[in-house]
């Protein structure tokens, strides 16, 4: 067990893939040289070459449309799109040929992509450079989508999702670059589509992912001082959704609070609460709770920004609302 950062997740990852795999090549903007927009591919260039580390253009479409015939020819190709609102630029790629060709063409088709992107704000990058726009992709059948929190489990489902014969969507936060935390040695992968406890507890359930669930914790820690024991689940994956690890959870604890950073409406903590609703109903105590951004863009100013996203106090005052019902 060693110390990394976030970012030493993912470039471990992606070495060892390559190591492991010759068939593992790396595509995006600024990925050589540069070691991309936030480090995490620094050094393999050196190390790999520039067949296996391919600096493209800047077009979102070329980049992942290449990577989508790359995977169906037999190779096993991780895109990077530098920020995740460019997503946009590929949505054609992405929903209509990488999340449908195997449905399409069965036993003929398989799309091994990893596309990795960076998500979020607190940066103060501005509106088109700071959304997380992850809850659009659980909307499209046929793509798998991680939001890994910990150094150890960005490794882990990174190393997975090049594994995996379908198309995966990786969700960097990019708060969570520089933050550390233990990672295993050895070749260990963790599964895609199974969540965790972060910390056990019976009065409240915190459902979060990527860099909330760190925001989830603190909050834990802080309802310790008025008495209450808060249980948090690091979703992990947001699709496959692991609803029954949520379940168990609301069905010890009678309460629910959705956790997310991106726009409230059709968010990831709707899905979320969806589910409860339709699977735990009976064991609910109290409303469910979503917290999130508001419908608005992102501002570019650091006061407004932060005003913006959510905060730990509107966790730990919700949950203190919820308590008192």
């Amino acid at each position: 067990m060693r110390e990394l950062a976030y970012w030493q997740g993912v470039q471990e990852a992606l070495r060892e893939e390559m190591m492991r795999d010759p068939y593992v090549f790396l595509m995006g903007e600024d990925i050589g040289v540069y070691g991309g927009a936030f480090g995490a591919t620094r050094g393999l260039l050196a190390e790999f070459g520039p067949e296996r580390v391919r600096c493209t253009p800047i077009s979102e479409a070329t980049i992942v449309g290449a990577g989508i015939g790359a995977a169906l020819t037999g190779m096993r190709p991780v895109v990077e799109i530098m920020f995740m609102d460019f997503v946009t630029l590929a949505m054609d790629q992405i929903a209509n040929h990488a999340a449908k060709f195997r449905y399409m063409y069965g036993e003929q088709a398989r799309v091994p992509l990893v596309i990795r992107t960076p998500a979020g704000g607190g940066r103060s990058y501005g509106a088109t450079h700071s959304q997380s726009l992850e809850a659009w992709f659980l909307h499209v059948p046929g793509l798998k989508v991680i939001a890994p929190a910990t150094p150890a489990d960005v490794k882990g489902l990174l190393k997975s999702a090049i594994r995996d014969d379908n198309p995966v969507l990786c969700v960097e936060h990019k708060r969570l670059y520089a933050t550390s935390g233990p990672v295993p040695d050895g070749d260990v992968t963790v599964p895609i589509g199974q969540a965790v406890i972060r910390r056990e507890g019976e009065d409240l359930t915190l459902a979060a992912y990527s860099y909330y669930v760190g925001i989830a914790l603190q909050a834990a820690e802080a309802l310790v001082r008025h008495g209450i024991n808060a249980e948090v689940v690091d979703l992990r994956t947001l699709a496959p959704l692991d609803t029954e690890t949520v379940l168990d959870s609301v069905r010890k604890t009678g309460r629910l609070i959705c956790i997310e950073e991106g726009a409230r409406t059709g968010g990831v903590g709707a899905e979320v609460a969806a589910r409860v609703a339709e699977g735990a109903y009976e064991y609910l105590d109290a409303p469910i709770r979503r917290i999130a951004a508001p419908d608005i863009p992102i501002p570019f100013s650091p006061v407004l920004e932060e005003a913006a996203l959510p905060k730990l106090d509107d966790i730990v005052q919700t949950a203190l609302d919820l308590l008192q019902r």
